[in-house]
């Protein structure tokens, strides 16, 4: 089982990040309305941080599913952002559905880190994401996406590497 950051637990995330937790990883969550992470906490265990920066220390993997380009970049590279908490060799995954430029830009700050990025849109929706029957199409280093694959497998039916970020 791994160590896992998971940043945005709102309709999606929050059951993403339940079943991670359940399936015996070890995850500490970030939520920007910290009453969700504090539920999310009683509800499945874990830990929660109080930036996404302190979700992502030590964290092998650390997963986003926010809501659109400005909260990705805020989360992931912003003053408290992931990238800030990650060790080299470690794998960012974007679930958000965000601009392909986004993606792009991401993946050369990552990768400038010496940290992974896969880029990685869900489909399913809600009860996809409840019932763990999410399709994930991922962008990325394919060396990132087997390595992620398998956490990636505790929530989605399918996923799959659709090629370059």
């Amino acid at each position: 089982m791994s160590k896992l950051g998971f940043i945005g637990l709102g309709v999606m995330g929050y059951p993403m990040a339940g079943h991670l937790q359940r399936a015996g990883h070890e995850v500490t969550v970030f939520n920007r309305t910290s009453a969700k992470a504090e539920r999310w906490v009683g509800e499945y265990g874990g830990r929660q941080a109080p930036t996404s920066a302190a979700a992502a220390d030590g964290a092998e993997f650390v997963f986003a599913c926010v809501g659109n380009d400005d909260d990705v970049r805020a989360v992931a590279t912003g003053e408290t952002g992931a990238i800030n908490g990650m060790a080299g060799g470690s794998v960012f995954v974007d679930h958000t559905t965000a601009s392909a430029e986004l993606a792009r830009e991401l993946a050369a700050c990552f990768d400038d880190a010496g940290i992974g990025f896969v880029d990685a849109p869900v489909s399913g929706g809600e009860a996809g994401a409840q019932n763990g029957a999410l399709t994930v199409m991922c962008g990325g280093y394919d060396t990132n996406f087997e390595r992620v694959r398998p956490v990636i497998d505790t929530y989605a039916r399918a996923a799959a590497l659709m090629g370059p970020v």
